[in-house]
């Protein structure tokens, strides 16, 4: 038997049968005088096995586990374990297909695309009006963070958040803090208005999300206040110098209400 007739009786490919000789997974039979391979039975049968441990879900390593007869692990051993990772993705799976569920049952998609049920719902109370450019710019950096953070410390996020949207009158005052974030896009960092704008900012968090959120164990470097490095630093990069001054002074008060 020609080797295109073991891979057409098997239902592979001609590079398949190759592959698995190259790697060890199959013996090459002795050529013949003619110069080509000679196939038999125990190559079919060989070959097939090897298709049906990879369509299980093997990997060619594990396939040569299996085939080694000193590989000092059975196929029963390889299996369960096999069937424990599948048992892992599927969970997996179900949470992901789960939360695509939700997102498409909440309607309308924010503009920082998809993130948690969680933020999207805090985003839809908190976005109620025309909005200031410095509100699309927020949610931005919250939805990095959401992305980014361990899941303890996204849950303190998520948990400040709903906190701070829960107080009457939240969505008010976020868009008067953020309207006045705006209006300093061509002011000067030594601006008075930074002041104003940034205990508005500040007013937006009540004293029991910033219980939630942590910073009495912070001090001003940790959170950039003395250097452009960091996180903080990076991010507000992007921002024109009165917008910065004021977001830095914000996190200052924040971190000085909190002790």
């Amino acid at each position: 038997m020609r080797i295109g007739e073991l891979a057409s009786t098997v239902g592979v490919t001609t590079r398949t049968v190759r592959h698995y000789h190259h790697l060890g997974l199959l013996p090459e039979p002795e050529r013949r005088s003619n110069g080509y391979r000679d196939y038999g039975l125990r190559h079919l049968v060989a070959l097939a096995r090897i298709r049906r441990l990879t369509e299980l879900g093997l990997g060619l390593a594990e396939v040569r586990d299996v085939l080694a007869d000193d590989a000092g692990r059975d196929l029963t051993e390889v299996l369960a374990e096999l069937d424990d990772d599948l048992a892992r993705q599927e969970a997996a799976i179900r949470a992901r297909r789960l939360r695509l569920r939700a997102l498409l049952d909440g309607g309308d998609m924010p503009a920082e695309g998809p993130v948690s049920p969680e933020l999207a719902a805090i985003f839809s109370e908190l976005t109620r009006y025309p909005e200031p450019a410095m509100a699309a710019k927020d949610r931005e950096m919250i939805a990095l963070l959401e992305t980014v953070a361990a899941p303890e410390d996204r849950e303190r996020l998520l948990s400040a958040l709903r906190t701070a949207a829960d107080v009457p009158g939240a969505a008010e005052r976020t868009h008067r803090a953020y309207g006045l974030l705006d209006d300093l896009a061509d002011a000067d960092a030594a601006d008075p208005r930074v002041e104003e704008a940034a205990r508005a900012l500040a007013e937006c968090l009540p004293d029991e999300a910033l219980a939630d959120m942590g910073l009495a164990q912070l001090d001003l470097d940790e959170v950039g206040m003395n250097n452009n490095g960091g996180f903080l630093g990076t991010f507000l990069d992007d921002f024109p110098p009165a917008q910065a001054a004021a977001v830095r002074r914000t996190m200052q008060l924040l971190v000085e209400r909190a002790r």
